[in-house]
């Protein structure tokens, strides 16, 4: 993730839920982003490095975020140079607490094999 703090999510940081407040500068918290009409619900969670692991969520009130969307959000918390990835697991590992909900992550200290460019 970018170092913190990191002031391009800072103007988005909602701390208007007090169970939900995160500090100035820190990358973890919840956001809310308005982008070409769409308001975008995130939630970085600092959770998720107890096990290896940066996580963003992405969601809206009545559809999943679009790629352009969620290309823009990995920019916002993530550097270029980073590969972040969105899982499509086994159907027994799904768990769909929130409709319209998108994740991305990344496995701290691990790069990711891809296709060769030619493939994608």
């Amino acid at each position: 993730m970018r170092n913190e703090p990191n002031l391009r999510v800072e103007k988005f940081r909602d701390n208007s839920n007090p169970n939900m407040k995160s500090s100035y500068g820190v990358n973890w918290g919840w956001f809310t982003i308005i982008r070409l009409g769409a308001r975008l619900r995130v939630m970085s969670s600092g959770v998720g490095e107890d096990y290896g692991w940066e996580h963003v969520s992405v969601s809206l009130y009545n559809r999943c975020p679009t790629w352009d969307e969620m290309a823009f959000i990995k920019n916002l918390f993530w550097r270029e140079d980073e590969t972040v990835i969105q899982f499509h697991p086994k159907k027994s590992r799904y768990k769909n607490e929130m409709p319209f909900c998108l994740h991305l992550w990344r496995r701290i200290g691990q790069e990711y094999e891809l296709p060769p460019d030619e493939c994608v």
